[in-house]
């Protein structure tokens, strides 16, 4: 397998598992915070759009016409916006919007060597200056490390665990095991000393 080919499938991996964690979801759990921050499943799936139109559109001077304007626009008011939908947008519209923002993401990807030259604005002058190659695995790093959050948003949400649909990647116990097991780490951590 080529290098290329090998990034893209990785990519794809972690964007396809992101996506999996809001099957089943209502539209409030879907938007549910979880944490003190706000995070929330069907946020980290519209900040990773836009991190998609961002590092693979605007980056490589690439942006298509029908991007939405909440990527490109600033929002002083609201630097959050990316982090969360509204209560108009739907899960089945967020979801869209992602695997547009994919497909143009995909379309530079396939247009250009991963030596093509970016730029990328909103860092630091010094490392503006990137590769195609350098943004795929930004983007792996990136799209691995919010599924991950998914896998604990999820998780905390209703008890769904797991890689993907058809690899958990978990022990397949029942719930007792599980409570046993979790009742376990609880008594080491309490015991714990430094």
């Amino acid at each position: 397998m080529d290098e290329k080919l090998s990034l893209v499938n990785s990519l794809q991996r972690g964007r396809d598992a992101l996506v999996w964690k809001l099957d089943g979801l209502s539209p409030y759990d879907a938007r549910r915070p979880v944490t003190p921050t706000g995070t929330n499943l069907l946020g980290l799936v519209k900040h990773l759009t836009s991190c998609e139109y961002g590092y693979f559109g605007i980056t490589f001077d690439r942006v298509p016409d029908d991007v939405p304007a909440w990527v490109l626009s600033e929002d002083d008011d609201d630097p959050h916006r990316d982090l969360y939908a509204t209560a108009e947008e739907s899960i089945e519209s967020v979801v869209a919007g992602y695997r547009a923002a994919c497909a143009t993401s995909d379309s530079t990807i396939e247009a250009l060597g991963l030596d093509a030259e970016g730029s990328v604005p909103w860092w630091p002058p010094e490392w503006r200056t990137v590769t195609l190659h350098h943004i795929l695995v930004h983007m792996i790093a990136e799209t691995h490390r919010h599924a991950g959050h998914a896998d604990l948003a999820r998780e905390s949400i209703d008890g769904a665990a797991g890689l993907r649909a058809e690899v958990s990647n978990l022990p397949t116990w029942d719930a007792a095991a599980w409570r046993d097991h979790v009742a376990k780490l609880e008594r080491i951590a309490r015991s714990a000393t430094d």
